[in-house]
């Protein structure tokens, strides 16, 4: 079973396309900076990381408008 379930991560974002972008920018992130906002996290990949984080409510995204 996926944990954080995607019924919880949708409350947090907008749509399932933003949800995607966000978790694979701040999985970059991970990467390249070695940090992490989670303290004991579940998953040990650094997608699974962000997307806990993100229903942490530790992420957010700014829209913007055209």
């Amino acid at each position: 079973m996926l944990n954080p379930s995607i019924d919880s991560l949708m409350n947090k974002l907008d749509s399932k396309y933003t949800l995607v972008t966000v978790a694979s920018k701040r999985a970059r992130e991970m990467q390249i900076y070695k940090d992490q906002q989670i303290t004991k996290p579940i998953s040990h990949k650094f997608v699974g990381k962000a997307l806990e984080e993100i229903d942490a409510g530790l992420l957010f995204y700014d829209k913007e408008e055209n």
